[in-house]
């Protein structure tokens, strides 16, 4: 008993061992990929180079630039850039038209996205549903300056397709397209969607095939038509990757796409009523003034707005569905 007291007398005595210093874990997975590290690094220096470093611009918003004196040389003058921004009698009108824009091309380009998409995934023929996305995508990598001149080509008041093809043989007036605003919310609509369609189409098409297709026999057994499946299973399903695609797009909603609105319309200043947006009226600004501090409050205002839609959306979606939330 006496050697019992003792050894439990002198294991309370000893000190407690100390915990064992844990390797660095981060370290060693970065090591572990180095190979995949390597080969993002182009990228990553690509998103540093074109994203952030022009955030150094912020602060001529600020100022009243002087070329001679350089950035910090020049005077500070607070918030003036972001009230001339505001001092036209146009310019809610313009953010009207930004707005509206952005989000009839969201709607009705998430609509139309889902639907190629599913239509896409009912191609049994690889190599004919390797040549519809081909043909679906290839439209988002055509310049906007070769799009603006497609549209003159069907558009031309003159020779245009529209004209001599279509309303020529009806025995219709020619429509001086360039000069008719009205026109110009559906063309520009329809360019945009025929533009950008096809790429969401196939993101959204990589979510689709990526689904377990033991949901699909189970639904064809119990009897299920194909509309029930697209609607009870396949858009259910991808309706995180819908989030997450306008989450996104919402971010962008104060930017407008300044290709389309200035190619496609041939600059034209007779389509300002209906086709003027932030961009297009911001350039437009600094071909007459020249005030670089101006493209900066702009930029920074649409930067700012876009961030807080993007977390008020955001937001909202955690309080609906939070595993849906995009963070």
């Amino acid at each position: 008993m006496a050697a019992v007291d003792f050894a439990q007398q002198t294991q309370e005595e000893l000190p407690e061992p100390r915990a064992k210093a844990r390797p660095r874990r981060g370290l060693k997975q970065a090591w572990q990929y180095r190979a995949l590290i390597v080969l993002a690094l182009p990228a990553i220096l690509m998103l540093f180079i074109n994203n952030y470093l022009p955030m150094f611009g912020i602060f001529l918003a600020f100022k009243d630039l002087n070329y001679t004196e350089g950035i910090w040389g020049s005077a500070w003058v607070g918030l003036k850039n972001f009230e001339f921004l505001f001092a036209s009698n146009d310019v809610w009108r313009i953010i009207k038209h930004t707005l509206l824009y952005n989000l009839a091309f969201l709607v009705l380009g998430t609509v139309l996205a889902v639907l190629l998409a599913i239509v896409l995934n009912e191609v049994r023929s690889r190599i004919l549903s390797r040549f519809f996305q081909s043909a679906a995508i290839l439209p988002n990598f055509v310049s906007m300056v070769i799009v603006g001149y497609l549209v003159f080509g069907f558009l031309n008041p003159d020779l245009g397709f529209v004209n001599k093809s279509i309303l020529e043989p009806m025995g219709k007036d020619p429509v001086a397209w360039y000069a008719s605003p009205e026109y110009w919310p559906y063309i520009l609509l329809l360019v945009n969607t025929w533009k950008t369609v096809g790429y969401s189409a196939i993101v959204y098409l990589a979510a689709i095939v990526g689904l377990d297709q033991e949901y699909y026999e189970a639904a064809r057994i119990d009897g299920a038509s194909r509309w029930q499946q697209m609607t009870k299973i396949t858009v259910p399903l991808i309706t995180p990757v819908i989030i997450i695609l306008t989450l996104l797009a919402i971010g962008r909603i104060f930017n407008a796409d300044f290709g389309l609105f200035y190619q496609a319309t041939m600059a034209s200043s007779m389509l300002k009523e209906t086709t003027e947006v932030i961009d297009t009226y911001v350039y437009n600004a600094l071909l007459v003034t020249g005030d670089t501090g101006l493209a900066s409050s702009a930029g920074l205002m649409q930067s700012i707005v876009g961030f807080v839609l993007v977390l008020t959306v955001n937001y909202v979606v955690r309080k609906i569905s939070k595993e849906n939330a995009l963070f």
